[in-house]
């Protein structure tokens, strides 16, 4: 795991550079647009990481997108790092401001610019919550599918950035696969489009590359979305299981039936325990583990489907199970999982969520591997997964106020990342790098890995000013990771391992 400044005084030597970046930003942008005194700048100081924090030498809240141009070239002409700023949902520490940059908050734009029924598609500006698009279109029959667990505030630009998924994705895929154009400005302020109407169109498919780059290619200020037709009907199967072991391979049975759920998650014992004791969604507090399998479509298609889940999820040793019987009893099944987060936060004074994702085969593997490091680090941890695509959300219980309970939950956090990939999988699935997953970046990719992605960030952002020090780890932070872990014992040469 990283350490990025968990301090911050505000050092004396700042205050010529911030007078330099201010007076050039007074020139583009009205006085009301800039904060720059200590206590305006404090909400800033990190994301919903809230365990490294930083404030930012400037925050600017552009109205337009000739200001945030304007922005962005007075910052690249003074060599000022930028940090582009949503919600401040995320939870990898990626919109932690830089100490001497500017932090680009688009808070303002909020505007549904347009909703077209006949090609099913939004185009919203970056700073429009990702909930507020599926419900200006609700009176239309449609919505957008991507439901993070925090689209109550999270924000389409956000979800760019990190390539957001959420209980849906298994059926309806990441932000990836329901956006068609990204629109913004590179570093120097010009103007820059990725992909469009078209299904196809001239020139390098660059969407995907934009998508899910964290922030350090461009900022985006609007994004063109995929909308789909509100299904006729939804049921949420609760299954409840008495060993996790039961749970993971039932997930896989599912998949290996042939049936692609609309939802598929899955909570252990201590997540349900919290989550119930929350919002009260009926779950089975006796249970090892329970699965939320959700079917939609049309009514036979929705009783069929059930009816095979349930079958599969009998053979597989389920000891209960409950279909939700109407849309408040789907919506309360539901509301647990939705609640994870903000439960957790109830019985801790502070967690760190993981974000690793592992083959479906392994999810019991990895559940049990987690239980023993929960004796290793002596912390608690609940675990909540998207189980039908192997991402794992394992949220590590700790108080960072404790230096060497925050120390434990970083080696914890780096265990379960690195254990994911020697299990087959990634250090990320959805939440993105940032600063937390630097150094576990270093096991999963060579340095000739991470020297192209070096690369492609230099075609966009020669001068790496966007977003720097984050997602793509040096060669020195590698190598020194590599000398920390032997003399943790956990290696034996300091070169890293390649799972």
């Amino acid at each position: 795991m990283n350490s990025p400044t968990t301090s911050h005084p505000r050092q004396l030597q700042r205050t010529p550079r911030q007078a330099v970046v201010v007076r050039a930003l007074q020139a583009v942008v009205p006085a009301h647009a800039l904060l720059w005194q200590a206590e305006d700048t404090v909400p800033y100081e990190c994301d919903g990481l809230t365990a490294y924090r930083e404030r930012p030498l400037v925050v600017v809240l552009p109205e337009s997108e000739d200001q945030v141009a304007a922005v962005l070239k007075v910052c690249h002409g003074l060599s000022v790092p930028v940090v582009a700023r949503g919600a401040g949902t995320g939870l990898s520490g990626g919109a932690m401001p830089h100490a001497l940059g500017v932090t680009l908050s688009l808070a303002k734009f909020n505007r549904i610019v347009e909703i077209d029924t006949r090609s099913r598609t939004a185009v919203v500006q970056a700073g429009v919550r990702n909930l507020a698009i599926s419900e200006a279109a609700a009176p239309l029959g449609l919505y957008y599918a991507p439901d993070p667990s925090s689209q109550i505030a999270c924000t389409i630009g956000g979800n760019v950035a990190e390539n957001s998924g959420g209980v849906h994705c298994l059926k309806y895929g990441l932000t990836l696969h329901n956006v068609l154009a990204v629109r913004g400005f590179t570093v120097e302020g010009e103007p820059i489009t990725f992909g469009g109407d078209a299904l196809d169109g001239p020139g390098l498919d660059l969407l995907p590359l934009v998508i899910g780059s964290e922030g350090m290619l461009a900022v985006t200020t609007e994004v063109t979305v995929r909308l789909v037709p509100r299904p006729l009907l939804a049921r949420c199967i609760m299954a409840s299981f008495d060993d996790v072991r039961k749970a993971g391979d039932a997930v896989a049975s599912v998949i290996a039936a042939g049936i692609i759920p609309a939802g598929l998650e899955m909570m252990d014992k201590p997540m349900t325990a919290a989550v119930e004791d929350f919002v009260h969604a009926g779950y089975d507090l006796d249970a090892e583990a329970i699965l939320l399998c959700e079917s939609d479509g049309t009514p036979e298609e929705v009783a069929e489907e059930v009816g095979r889940m349930s079958e599969v999820l009998r053979n597989c040793g389920a000891t209960a199970i409950a279909v939700s019987r109407d849309e408040a009893e789907r919506l309360r099944f539901w509301s647990g999982r939705k609640n994870a987060f903000p439960a957790s936060g109830r019985i801790s004074p502070d967690y760190m969520c993981m974000d690793s994702t592992i083959p479906r085969k392994n999810l019991a593997d990895i559940l049990l591997a987690i239980q023993a490091m929960e004796k290793k680090y002596r912390l608690r941890c609940a675990n909540v997964f998207h189980a039908g695509d192997g991402n794992l959300h394992p949220l590590i219980l700790f108080d960072a106020n404790d230096p060497d309970q925050l120390h434990r939950c970083e080696q914890f956090g780096a265990d379960i990342l690195e254990t994911s990939v020697a299990m087959g999988g990634t250090v990320t699935g959805e939440h993105g790098v940032g600063v937390e997953k630097l150094n576990s970046m270093c096991v999963q990719f060579s340095a000739e890995e991470n020297a192209q992605m070096f690369g492609v960030k230099r075609a966009f952002d020669t001068n790496a000013l966007l977003n720097p020090g984050k997602v793509i780890p040096t060669l020195q932070r590698c190598a020194e990771y590599g000398r920390m872990l032997v003399r943790a014992g956990r290696i034996a040469h300091p070169e890293l391992p390649r799972f």
